[in-house]
């Protein structure tokens, strides 16, 4: 974009010199002068109900939230004089006392909205948080005789209502009724991450924004640290969003205003980077007020940095460090370069088209448990490895896992897991992707094409022997310290580039769950040391790795007609 070119509604393409010059990262918007100054006069009166003195707004709030508040409810198209920020994602650090400033912008816009009889939501993903948030908002009208007189408090339903319009606020937790009837005028939503965790939040967030079309349009203010696990869910796609708007790419008219204080990619993947604590400041804008510096270092030295997946939890929280693989520690070594090793353009029939030859990798599951498949192929001329794989669910895994479901469905919406309606579904489905193989001539005859885990399914071997592949054409391939070879082998084929994979965020998952034990001399990976998080493709990938390991051959008789190797880029 040249520098005469007008900028896309909301960009900031200069964010990180914002943030590094202490300014909030966020686009100029126009503002109504004069609704902004109403809106901070009784701001700014209001009161913190739990620090000593309980000074105003006006003495302990951040300048930053106050740029935040003015922009949300006073922009304005100084052609059209319309509103133009209908939407505000903002993403700030821990303990930036985010929660507090949200009660305290819900009464401004309980106090500010002139219709009558309308509904306003905060909404917490929790009882503790939602409770929190009532409890701010609750005590800041009780310290003022002169908002007893303007508002009702009715704490059994936690609902505070304006006596003079009968619009009310509630205060609720996050479930599937929260949005029933009127559309809200305006909805607030802390701590937006945690519901990427939950399976209907799409849902209801289209319910919500159904009044972003309607004459009388309802707002949306979403506040949040980062996750404390790799973005998923509604989440992931509103973080996607405003980040695509901020860097100029969501569009020429955005309603949602971006304001996030992250690092750029490069700086949250640098250690060195982020672990310097001269760089901390610029992403907390209310240190000095309710962050102490002497007590978040302390912090760090006591509890961020016992582990390696302790500090990069510390990190998510009080940085807005984005998890993405690899938590160090007792983490598969080849998390650490599995990212780098990614190329969105290779998918299955990428793979087929550039190898000269492929084996199959599974581990199977139960009801509850996914089944996996994966395809590691040997790239013509450059002998890489060129990695794929796909993956099955029962619902019985949705209805027991709840803690994943979300992430399942994204992987589902990617297509890189497919649900089963019934038995057997998944078993059909793999062995549907091995005979594209077989009939490509893309799989050894001469060693086993298929390596499965020992204790696989029945199921699997009867479908197999179906399909013509006799028991020369699979093996079960040993497990735990059995699979060492894989284990120690694969990460330094990645740290090399020799091992190049589809950039799935189901293998990044993957991956990032792998947990390893030393057990005598060899390291394992195994489910129990993953835990409850799923490791199922990695451990068909292992699989596939031990039968690439024996060096295996197409049949030679139609070797011969592959066409040119690819050249290593």
């Amino acid at each position: 974009m040249s520098a005469t070119e007008a900028l896309p509604r909301f960009a900031c393409p200069d964010w990180w010199e914002k943030l590094q010059a202490g300014d909030v990262p966020m686009a100029d918007v126009p503002i109504n002068e004069a609704k902004a100054a109403r809106v901070l006069a009784f701001f700014n009166r209001l009161r913190l109900p739990d620090v000593p003195g309980n000074p105003t707004m006006a003495e302990a709030c951040g300048d930053w939230f106050k740029t935040l508040l003015v922009a949300f409810f006073a922009s304005e198209d100084p052609d059209t004089h319309r509103e133009l920020v209908w939407e505000l994602l903002c993403m700030v650090p821990k303990k930036n006392s985010k929660s507090t400033y949200v009660a305290a912008l819900a009464l401004t816009a309980l106090y500010m909205e002139e219709a009558p009889n309308r509904q306003m939501l905060l909404v917490g993903p929790s009882q503790n948080i939602s409770e929190r948030c009532f409890e701010q908002a609750q005590g800041m009208v009780a310290l003022d005789e002169k908002l007893q007189l303007i508002f009702k408090v009715q704490d059994h339903l936690k609902t505070i209502t304006r006596r003079k319009t009968g619009t009310s606020l509630d205060v609720k937790t996050f479930d599937t009724t929260i949005v029933t009837g009127e559309i809200p005028v305006l909805t607030i939503i802390d701590e937006l991450h945690e519901l990427g965790k939950k399976a209907k939040a799409l849902k209801v967030m289209q319910q919500i924004r159904g009044g972003g079309i309607t004459m009388q349009r309802g707002k949306l203010l979403m506040i949040t640290t980062q996750s404390d696990e790799m973005p998923t869910g509604i989440w992931k796609a509103e973080l996607k969003k405003a980040r695509a708007i901020r860097d100029g790419k969501g569009g020429p008219k955005p309603i949602m205003l971006p304001i996030l204080y992250e690092y750029p990619e490069a700086q949250q993947k640098d250690e060195t980077f982020w672990r310097d604590r001269s760089n901390w400041g610029m992403l907390l804008p209310n240190l000095g007020l309710s962050i102490s510096e002497q007590a978040l270092e302390e912090d760090y030295e006591n509890n961020g940095k016992v582990s390696k997946e302790a500090e990069q939890i510390w990190a998510s929280q009080h940085l807005n460090i984005e998890i993405g693989v690899g938590l160090g520690g007792d983490a598969w070594r080849g998390a650490d370069y599995w990212e780098t090793c990614g190329d969105e353009k290779l998918n299955l029939d990428e793979v087929m088209r550039r190898s000269e030859v492929c084996v199959v990798g599974i581990d199977g599951g139960g009801l509850d448990d996914l089944f996996a498949l994966t395809v590691l192929g040997r790239e013509k001329g450059s002998r890489r490895w060129l990695h794929w794989a796909h993956a099955w669910a029962f619902p019985e895994v949705f209805e027991r896992r709840k803690d994943i479901d979300a992430r399942l469905r994204d992987f589902e919406a990617d297509g890189d897991l497919t649900i089963c309606q019934e038995v057997g579904d998944d078993v059909t489905g793999a062995i549907a992707y091995i005979q594209r193989l077989e009939a490509a001539a893309l799989l050894p005859i001469q060693t086993p094409a298929i390596g499965l885990d020992a204790a696989g399914i029945n199921e699997l071997l009867d479908g197999l022997e179906m399909a013509g592949f006799d028991d020369k054409r699979w093996i079960g391939v040993g497990q735990g310290w059995k699979l060492n070879p894989a284990v120690l082998t694969l990460p330094r084929r990645l740290k090399d580039r020799k091992l190049v994979h589809c950039a799935s965020d189901y293998m990044a998952w993957t991956v990032g769950n792998a947990k390893t034990e030393l057990k005598g001399s060899n390291y394992i990976v195994t489910k129990q040391a993953a835990g409850s998080a799923k490791i199922d493709a990695l451990m068909a990938t292992f699989n596939a790795a031990m039968l690439m390991f024996g060096n295996p051959e197409a049949p030679a008789s139609l070797n011969d007609f592959l066409s040119d190797p690819v050249m290593v880029i």
